[in-house]
């Protein structure tokens, strides 16, 4: 199976590159189109401020083709940024438009609770994931005890469509979007390639979704 890793500046490409290959994936981490376009399914990893984000992809031609490789039914996850991306809108630095494959807006943490309580911003560390749904290729599957993933951001998503939401961590009874699926795109907000075996083990499960799409 070939994954393209979409570069266009802004990843974790090595990580992300590296638990692939561990996976058995042949992978193509680019900035060329015609490459990317050659894959079985794209990765969007991601890390910085939105607007920047999206000004590169933009720049680069990158956004719009990845509009025509999800028109064209690719499969495309989203990581970290990656997945914020996804979403219509962000009210980060200044409010952006974002890709809206997904329903809601990307807002910061408040930094403290309806009870006044002060935590920590950004949301980093681990958190369990509980879970809303199974997206298809997660069907059929039986999860491992043990659910913890690695969050690293301050903004999150809101306003979401719920039937678009697969599983969620509580950060200070704020409910946090971990995975999110809409058709043939994916989200996770943390990262799945530095989140130990489960998130190895859902970052598998997704591969495996995308060789039953293509076979």
């Amino acid at each position: 199976m070939k994954i393209g890793v979409i570069d266009y500046g802004m990843g974790n490409l090595f990580s992300v590159e590296q638990a692939l290959k561990r996976l058995d994936c042949d992978v193509i981490v680019s900035a060329n189109p015609q490459e990317l376009a050659a894959t079985d399914a794209l990765i969007l990893p991601g890390v910085g401020a939105f607007p920047d984000a999206m000004r590169r992809l933009a720049e680069t031609g990158l956004e719009a083709f990845i509009r025509e490789q999800v028109d064209a039914n690719k499969q495309l996850l989203g990581i970290c940024l990656g997945m914020q991306l996804l979403f219509e809108e962000s009210e980060e630095v200044a409010p952006t438009k974002g890709f809206g494959f997904f329903n809601g807006k990307i807002t910061r943490f408040s930094g403290e609770t309806s009870h006044g309580e002060k935590y920590r911003v950004p949301h980093m560390g681990w958190n369990t994931l509980e879970f809303k749904s199974s997206p298809k290729w997660l069907e059929d599957q039986t999860l491992p005890q043990s659910n913890y993933v690695y969050f690293v951001h301050s903004f999150f998503a809101t306003n979401l469509n719920r039937e678009q939401l697969v599983a969620s961590a509580d950060y200070f009874d704020t409910e946090v979007p971990g995975v999110v699926q809409a058709e043939n795109v994916c989200g996770m907000q943390f990262h799945p390639e530095k989140s130990g075996e489960f998130g190895v083990f859902l970052l598998e499960q997704w591969l495996k979704g995308v060789g039953v799409q293509t076979c």
